[in-house]
């Protein structure tokens, strides 16, 4: 096209940056694309050259991811049984607790973390109330430990000790076992703080009967394979980090005839009755299978893939495949949502749990395209906020999950695989669904929102895996 001619015709406009030229365009009648742009790394020149370096090594890397996402795609993770966390977790035994997370010790622990902790510690007999519960923590007479060290997860709080019934996910692909809590219900539970009579005694009742009777109709039917069950709970409208409605009755269904083998009369209808009005019962076992599907993924040389994220109300971690369990931190951020009535962002804590396992594993905030009630719960939007979601979360992510798939994007798989490199290059923080715990100990849940991780653990993990991998800008 000649000069002449490009500059008799209607004047046809991208803007790069900027949308208020692109506004002003638009007011005068010009035709206008916006392209938002944004200079990569966030314009941090040091690690810019780093993802320049490393993109000499794109065969290397590509190799490694390749193999992940095999591996990803190949797990089949069935839920197989549910026994006293002591008889299956090695090294879970007197006085040692596991909590949601990466390290982090008794003093820098949040409110509702001590406070889950005291209540667990007279749980166990280890303490006789909670102010003794809480001198003994302070002591040193409990050890400390994330569950993700002992191949287990829990949210929020995420506390885990040797007399709580753990369900246990076994990936047949791979061999390898996961384990969660069993999700304590509705109200005040011990995984937002709470630790009064109450949430103990429903702790003693699911370890004496509830949990065995699960474990007894899991046995007797062989296990539950939860790869299906996911792809169904999505054509139904779930999400499985903040909507489990309709994988929590799927899973009742399932169960319904063999739980009705291992108890019967008022126990039985209480069994049933705990499920039922649970909506959120399905999301313990979600985490644990995310769980077992990325950990045979974890320290595969060059991989840029993200194998867990969690958060412990202080801090929050991240691991990289190609750097296998070493923890990048940064402080956790504020989650943003909705309140409960009489609660606010003043009463808040930061956000906390094991349960960004689902969003690693490309469910929650990356597959909200299946669930636009949800935008609209934690404080986001409608419709097509939640498509955003979902499409914002596909460009720091590898593939598309062609075993979940959401029917609002045509069948499009969830996406799957979160790059390390894709999340520094465009500044995009992964997007979490949860829940919002009172910043005190011993209140509980105050609202519901969507957390982001924070930048600097993905840049850190960028700089130690250009480090294992010899590579320099």
């Amino acid at each position: 096209m000649s000069i002449q001619k490009l500059l008799s015709g209607v004047p046809r406009v991208v803007n790069i940056g900027l949308s208020g030229f692109a506004a002003d365009l638009a007011a005068q009648g010009t035709p206008v694309v916006q392209l938002d742009w944004r200079p990569p790394a966030q314009g941090k020149k040091h690690l810019a050259d780093l993802l320049a370096a490393l993109g000499a090594c794109e065969e290397r890397i590509a190799r490694a991811n390749a193999e992940a996402l095999k591996r990803m795609l190949a797990a089949n993770p069935v839920l197989v049984d549910v026994q006293p966390a002591g008889q299956v977790i090695k090294g879970l035994g007197e006085k040692v607790l596991l909590h949601a997370g990466p390290p982090i010790t008794w003093e820098r622990m949040c409110g509702p973390m001590q406070g889950a902790v005291a209540g667990a510690i007279v749980f166990e007999g280890w303490a006789q109330d909670l102010e003794s519960a809480m001198q003994l923590a302070a002591s040193g007479g409990v050890a400390f430990h994330p569950n993700h060290h002992f191949d287990a997860v829990g949210p929020m709080t995420g506390i885990t000790t040797r007399s709580m019934p753990v369900m246990i996910v076994e990936n047949r692909a791979f061999g390898n076992r996961a384990y969660c809590m069993i999700n304590e219900g509705l109200g005040k539970v011990m995984r937002f703080g709470a630790n009064d009579a109450e949430v103990i005694a429903r702790l003693r009742w699911l370890a004496a009967s509830f949990g065995p009777a699960l474990g007894a109709a899991l046995r007797a039917s062989g296990g539950l394979e939860l790869v299906p069950l996911i792809s169904r709970g999505l054509a139904m409208g779930d999400e499985m980090h903040q909507r489990n409605v309709a994988c929590s009755a799927l899973t009742l269904r399932a169960l319904a005839p063999h739980l009705a083998r291992a108890a019967g009369g008022e126990e039985l209808a209480k069994i049933l009755g705990f499920i039922a009005g649970n909506e959120q019962f399905f999301l313990n076992i979600g985490m644990v299978m995310g769980k077992s599907i990325m950990d045979p993924v974890r320290g595969i040389a060059d991989s840029t893939v993200v194998t867990a994220m969690c958060r412990n109300g202080t801090d929050f971690g991240v691991r990289v495949s190609g750097t296998g369990d070493q923890w990048f931190t940064a402080p956790v951020e504020m989650p943003q949502g909705l309140y409960f009535p009489g609660y606010s962002e003043q009463d808040a804590n930061p956000d906390m749990g094991d349960s960004a396992i689902m969003e690693t594993i490309g469910v929650g905030a990356f597959a909200m395209a299946t669930a636009p009630s949800v935008v609209g719960f934690v404080g986001a939007g409608g419709v097509s906020e939640a498509f955003a979601f979902t499409g914002a979360m596909s460009e720091i992510t590898l593939a598309k999950n062609p075993r979940w798939t959401m029917p609002a994007l045509d069948g499009q798989g969830v996406p799957t695989g979160i790059d390390v490199r894709r999340v520094v290059e465009t500044g995009i923080q992964p997007a979490i669904n949860t829940g919002i715990a009172h910043r005190l100990p011993g209140v509980g849940q105050v609202g519901a929102g969507v957390a982001r991780a924070p930048l600097a653990c993905f840049e850190q993990g960028l700089v130690a895996l250009a480090a294992a991998m010899g590579v320099r800008p």
